[in-house]
């Protein structure tokens, strides 16, 4: 057996609640494998807060290029507002850094295909936090319905109704598409539909609807989409901020089996729960139960995924194509909303206007129309 690899450096670049709250827990659960050396953000009191929580061997920095010409870490994690991923993760990748950033990766797929390029030219990889597809409640169920062992998918729900006030949006980069890229499609339910399309497959087809209903922002407050998947499944996916009563779901009805997901910001085995069609005997569900070992969704499953892809040096989850599709689906229900019709996988590209930004510049939607 070869030595397991000297422990990667880290460098962490945004120190606020989802740094302090999920990747630094996720750090220290994978003590021996990884080593914090520095931290980055703008805000010298909220730096200096988080080293003093961190450690006070965490290097502290207030510029991301500065960090990266000092200490030249193996693998960055980002946590700051979406819409400095792309300048960030570039930066990192041209340093050689590996990184993991926070969803979304980018705000358009013009950025995302830049990071690809800049993939390309590094050799390192950049992954996006999807952490619910992570977990063995997850990984059970995709390896059912890929195996066909739950029968052939035929319908799905996915289900992200959430409920977020006025004084959620006063933080002013929320709700705009400058600064976060969309409205629940872009910064909520965008979990829970690359959840659904790790569990199905690529998807053909998206037909969309979104609206403005209560929220003063420029990005809508709802969406909604009905989807058709290459293996012939369709599904509905609603994204909201509008619900008092807050869940998240999925459902899959499969020829032999229905497999459902309640939660709301994470899962574990007792979450997934699968019901036998009535033609289906008692020890072939049996083996449906999820397995003995419980590993919760969460950044600890995602970074323990990533650190092995790391040390085989082979492309980590949650990168590339895989992504990419994540992406293309918001910038697809998006157009299908905005236009009126059905957008295609693949279909939007350089040249159409949603491929350099989620509104399109539709003149109802894009921030000049809002003036």
């Amino acid at each position: 057996m070869s030595p397991r690899p000297a422990p990667r450096r880290v460098a962490v670049v945004g120190t606020g609640a989802i740094v302090a709250g999920s990747h630094l827990p996720a750090l220290r659960a994978q003590a021996g494998r990884v080593e914090l050396v520095a931290a980055v953000d703008v805000d010298r009191g909220r730096l200096d807060a988080f080293r003093e929580l961190a450690g006070e061997h965490v290097a502290g920095y207030t510029s991301t290029s500065a960090m990266l010409d000092a200490v030249r870490p193996d693998l960055v994690l980002i946590g700051t507002p979406p819409s400095l991923h792309r300048e960030q993760t570039v930066a990192a990748l041209k340093a050689g850094a590996w990184v993991l950033c926070e969803k979304p990766l980018c705000l358009s797929l013009a950025d995302y295909d830049e990071i690809a390029a800049a993939e390309e030219a590094s050799g390192a990889y950049a992954s996006v936090i999807f952490q619910h597809r992570y977990g063995s409640g997850a990984a059970h169920a995709r390896e059912l319905i890929a195996s066909g062992e739950l029968g052939a998918p035929l319908v799905a729900h996915c289900q992200t109704t959430w409920y977020r006030d006025a004084a959620y949006y006063a933080v002013p980069w929320r709700g705009t598409w400058a600064s976060e890229g969309g409205g629940p499609t872009m910064g909520h339910g965008i979990h829970q539909y690359d959840l659904l399309l790790h569990l199905l497959g690529p998807w053909e087809e998206v037909r969309g609807m979104a609206a403005r209903l209560v929220h003063d922002t420029e990005s809508e407050d709802v969406s909604t989409a009905l989807v058709r998947f290459a293996n012939g499944a369709v599904a509905t996916v609603v994204n909201s901020v509008l619900s008092p009563q807050e869940v998240s779901r999925i459902r899959v009805d499969c020829a032999d089996a229905t497999v459902e997901l309640t939660h709301l910001y994470g899962h574990r085995n007792e979450d997934w729960v699968y019901t036998p069609a009535p033609h289906v005997d008692a020890g072939r569900a049996a083996a449906w139960r999820t397995p003995a070992a419980d590993v919760p969704s969460s950044h600890t499953a995602q970074l323990g995924a990533l650190l092995d892809a790391r040390d085989t040096g082979t492309r980590p989850p949650g990168s590339g194509p895989d992504a990419r599709a994540t992406l293309e689906f918001a910038a697809a229900l998006y157009k299908s909303a905005f236009t009126g019709r059905p957008v295609r996988a693949g279909e939007i590209g350089p040249g159409d206007p949603y491929y350099a930004a989620m509104h399109g510049n539709h003149p109802q939607w894009a921030p000049e129309g809002r003036a």
